[in-house]
């Protein structure tokens, strides 16, 4: 375990009530407007000679994290929502390390009233009230030129709501990358496995297609010549790398895997010329750290612990330099869904069906009248930062009328990635209690488990269907189209069916499906 401080939730209803800051929660203020009014006002005076004493002591990167009443609720995370901030700490000058380290502390008690936070509120806690301690953490890593960075990072769940080929869905899954772990958590191009078949690489159809879609570039923490001051940006210490300078940081010899054009195969390590791919096969397959078993010991000591499924974070620093060291970093709950829902081949057969899958998340039934949809006629993947905007502004109406939805669009929901599918946060979608991924070709990545954002989905309870490229029924847009229209933007249209549709997904089969109640 990584060395830690948390400063208590107390210090921020301290910070709050004497600079009148409340008021804020309500204001429906930008969050440019909220982080600039947490910047300028003092901290409890109480507090501030052990932050200082702190920032004296020590001289190496810091993660400074959000850790809210709420947030780790069972039931109701809202984990990704509030800030992280990563500061380097390598300033020579004590007072510079703790200027860094209290802009940072600001950030993540200003994020509270943030508006993604603010929706989060209003779609799922119930009027509960709001209070956010701070975790100070030791960021796992090591400085090479001027980042610093792990040379793993990874999210692990004992639960997996999207098993492949042969895996079952309590072998959990585990999500791996290069560098810091926010490439997992914004739902970039990640490596996917089960923890109980290591070896068995996605599901890509050829190892080109591997070659293409795997990560390409990572976040590292921006150490040495220090960056332009912009204290509320949550990205300010941060840098992205591409997989040349991670080679030259010695950063893919146990990571990366090198494809050989003329036999068509990858080769574990970078011993040969060729393209680099993230596949992280010298320790999954050759075993050269004991990672995969230390991941599944920790997830069942942590399920049997809590009494639930878990999700854990962690990030791993390599050897030759200094012996591997592997940091536990979080470890939250995960809600599954106990109900008991069965959807036959036979329903999906049925003509009523809109839409079918056999690649759906979750498990339950939903009656729903309205469906938000991505045009297919007017979709382009360069339009998907401008769709979730459209997409932002006509959940914010619909949560006004307390109206949940059917959410249909294309490629991977909630990517940090535009043209692997459309990059919406939470609560710009946060309506939606039931969500269909049209997968395209060229645009199909798998799921990204380990994001924030497929962790709130679950928890809140949505289902979630995937409908692959060439998949057996397609989505019957002709049905949708001949509804009755409410709302239309450039790209998106909202429609309200003159009958509720079913939605229903069985977590067991993995099958799941929209049904209109009209015959057909």
């Amino acid at each position: 375990m990584p060395s830690l401080v948390v400063l208590a939730s107390g210090f921020f209803e301290t910070f709050v009530a004497r600079n009148g800051l409340a008021a804020l929660a309500t204001a429906g203020e930008s969050d440019q407007a909220i982080a600039a009014a947490f910047h300028r006002a003092p901290v409890p005076a109480e507090m501030v000679g052990d932050l200082r004493a702190l920032a004296e002591e020590v001289r190496g990167p810091l993660a400074v994290r959000s850790s809210s009443v709420l947030e780790d609720a069972l039931g109701q995370p809202f984990a990704g929502v509030y800030g992280t901030k990563m500061v380097p700490g390598d300033q020579p000058d004590g007072e510079a390390r703790f200027r860094s380290l209290l802009d940072a502390v600001k950030f993540v008690w200003a994020s509270t009233y943030f508006a993604r936070a603010r929706a989060y509120l209003e779609a799922s806690a119930g009027g509960e009230r709001e209070s956010m301690a701070v975790l100070v953490q030791e960021v796992v890593g090591r400085r090479l030129d001027e980042r610093f960075y792990p040379e793993i990072s990874g999210v692990a769940r004992s639960f997996n709501f999207y098993p492949v080929g042969t895996a079952r869905p309590e072998e959990g899954v585990l999500d791996l990358a290069l560098g810091l772990g926010k490439t997992i958590v914004d739902g970039g191009l990640c490596w996917t496995v089960s923890p109980a078949q290591p070896r068995v690489a996605p599901p890509y159809g050829s190892v080109r297609e591997l070659v293409e879609g795997t990560q390409t570039g990572f976040w590292a923490i921006r150490v040495g010549t220090p960056p332009p001051y912009d204290p509320m940006s949550e990205v300010e210490f941060l840098v992205r790398a591409g997989l040349a300078e991670a080679e030259r940081d010695g950063s893919l010899r146990l990571t990366a895997s090198t494809f050989d054009p003329a036999s068509e195969r990858l080769w574990p390590g970078t011993g040969r010329q060729g393209p680099r791919v993230l596949d992280f096969a010298p320790i999954l397959v050759h075993e050269e750290l004991p990672l995969v078993a230390t991941v599944r010991s920790l997830l069942a000591a942590c399920a049997e612990e809590s009494g639930a499924p878990v999700e854990i974070e962690f990030a791993l620093s390599l050897p030759p330099r200094a012996p591997a060291r592997f940091g536990l970093l979080q470890v939250r709950p995960l809600f599954v869904s106990s109900d008991v829902i069965e959807v036959a081949d036979g329903a999906l057969a049925d003509a009523r069906a809109l839409v079918v899958s056999r690649a759906a998340m979750g498990n339950g039934r939903r009656r729903i009248e309205d469906v938000v949809y991505v045009d297919p006629e007017r979709f382009e993947a360069r339009a998907t930062p401008e769709i979730a905007l459209e997409l932002e502004r006509i959940n914010r109406g619909l949560l006004g009328a307390r109206r949940p939805y059917l959410l249909i669009g294309f490629g991977r929901w909630g990517s940090s990635d535009p043209w692997l599918g459309i990059p919406v946060r939470w609560d710009q979608i946060s309506g939606a209690r039931a969500i269909v991924e049209a997968t395209l070709p060229g645009m199909s990545p798998e799921p990204s488990q380990g994001s924030h954002f497929f962790h709130n989905l679950s928890s809140f309870d949505a289902l979630y269907l995937t409908v692959p490229p060439g998949g057996e029924r397609g989505i019957d847009w002709r049905y949708l189209a001949a509804q009755p229209r409410i709302d239309e933007t450039e790209h998106v249209r909202h429609v309200r069916c003159a009958r509720p549709l079913r939605v229903e997904v069985d977590g067991r089969s993995r099958r799941g499906g929209v049904w209109s109640a009209e015959e057909p």
